[in-house]
């Protein structure tokens, strides 16, 4: 419980349970923790690159010669990590990955993906898919909301007379800064640069790049104003 606790202060230095939490609540909790902990450090134990974590449920891995994890970081439960790819996937120090999250280098193995990077302190919420085929870089202290998407390719379409998934795609790498805040159901495609500091409203759709502490919004999304 200690290493726990150490884990819950280094990750935030202002946690502390709420005064309303019962006791039960609190050992399901420890329960659930220790147990993701063990499944942590007796991965970590077979590949160096894989540092002590908590890992839940059902996580599906592939590629453990191409993955990094950093130390304190949460894998939650129904995760998919694909780390086949050219460099491969690394999850920085003390990154919560979110429920049913799908973050995937390479979906074609006839073409293999980039890379995928992210940083220290980056929160990523349930249910969100990050593909690395144009490689994506997350920097460190970003957190992010619940159905996020990230697609650093494009389907090329130009010839009307074959069909569009025989055309082949593009590819072009993403880039998030630090410190940004994106909100949930945002999506983010091929080419893109977010600046660090920026804020990223729900639902939007980032096509192109924004510099640093940047508020955007919409559909497509739209520079709202500086911070």
């Amino acid at each position: 419980m200690k290493y726990l606790n150490k884990m819950n202060f280094i990750r935030n230095k202002k946690f502390t349970f709420d005064n309303d939490l019962t006791i039960g609540n609190k050992i399901v909790f420890f329960k659930d923790y220790i147990i993701m902990l063990i499944r942590g450090v007796l991965i970590s134990l077979f590949n160096k690159n894989i540092k002590t974590h908590f890992l839940g449920n059902n996580v599906l891995i592939r590629g453990y010669g191409k993955l990094s994890i950093g130390i304190g970081s949460k894998i939650s439960n129904n995760v998919t990590l694909n780390a086949i790819g050219n460099t491969g996937l690394k999850i920085g120090n003390y990154v919560n990955i979110g429920s049913y999250c799908k973050i995937i280098v390479s979906s074609n193995y006839s073409n293999l993906g980039d890379k995928i990077i992210i940083g220290d302190y980056v929160g990523i919420g349930d249910f969100s898919y990050i593909g690395g085929s144009g490689g994506v870089e997350i920097g460190s202290d970003t957190i992010i909301g619940q159905f996020f998407t990230v697609h650093p390719e494009n389907h090329i379409f130009l010839d009307i007379e074959k069909k569009i998934r025989l055309q082949g795609t593009k590819r072009k790498s993403i880039f998030i800064g630090k410190n940004c805040w994106i909100g949930a159901k945002v999506t983010i495609l091929a080419g893109v640069t977010i600046g660090a500091g920026s804020i990223i409203a729900a639902g939007a759709v980032v096509n192109r790049s924004f510099p640093e502490n940047s508020i955007i919004a919409g559909v497509p999304a739209k520079l709202i104003k500086k911070r």
